[in-house]
C-alpha cells in the first residue's frame, strides 16, 4: 500500500462499504493510520455504535445530522444536510492535502456527485492534491469513467440473486 493507490468501488449491488472496509482493516494490520468519512448514509446508530468500537485504530467521520439516508430527506432537509456534507468535503480536503492518514476512505463519495452536491472535477483536484503514498478509496452506485485515469484498481460490485 505505500504506492499510493486509488480504488473504486461502484456499483447497484451491496458490499462497497464492507470491501473498502476490508481495504481499511488491511492497512490497519499493517501499521496505516486510517480514516473514514461516510456520507448520504444517515446517522444509522446501531451500524455506529460497532463501527466506532474499531476506534482508534479506524477513525470515523460523519458530518450529515439527520438518522435518515439522504434520498428519503425531504426537499428543506436535504438543503440543511448540504451544508453538513460540505462541512465534511472540506474536512476530507484537509486531510488529503495536509496527508493527516495513511489511507482515507470516502464512503459514498460518488453519490455526492450524483445528487449534485460535489463537482467531479473537485473531487478529481483533492485526490491530486494529496501526498505522495496517501492511499484514497472511493466507494458509490455509478462510476464516472473520468476517474478512471486517476484509479489503480477499480472494483464493480453486482449483487446477484
Amino acid at each position: 500500500m505505500a504506492t499510493g493507490r486509488v480504488e473504486i468501488y461502484y456499483g447497484e449491488g451491496r458490499g462497497k462499504s464492507s470491501s473498502a472496509l476490508g481495504t481499511a482493516i488491511q492497512a490497519v494490520s499493517e501499521g496505516k493510520d486510517v480514516f473514514i468519512i461516510q456520507f448520504l448514509k444517515g446517522k444509522s446508530n446501531q451500524k455506529m455504535e460497532f463501527l466506532k468500537r474499531l476506534e482508534p485504530e479506524i477513525k470515523f467521520f460523519r458530518f450529515e445530522k439527520s438518522q435518515e439516508y439522504f434520498n428519503e430527506l425531504s426537499g428543506e432537509q436535504q438543503e440543511e444536510e448540504a451544508v453538513n456534507i460540505k462541512n465534511g468535503m472540506n474536512f476530507a480536503r484537509k486531510v488529503l492535502s495536509t496527508g493527516e492518514c495513511d489511507l482515507l476512505v470516502l464512503d459514498e463519495v460518488l453519490g455526492l456527485i450524483d445528487n449534485r452536491l460535489i463537482e467531479l472535477e473537485e473531487l478529481k483536484n483533492m485526490i491530486l492534491a494529496r501526498p505522495e503514498g496517501m492511499e484514497v478509496v472511493l466507494t458509490g452506485r455509478v462510476f464516472q469513467e473520468e476517474l478512471r485515469p486517476l484509479a489503480d484498481q477499480v472494483y464493480h460490485i453486482v449483487t446477484e440473486p
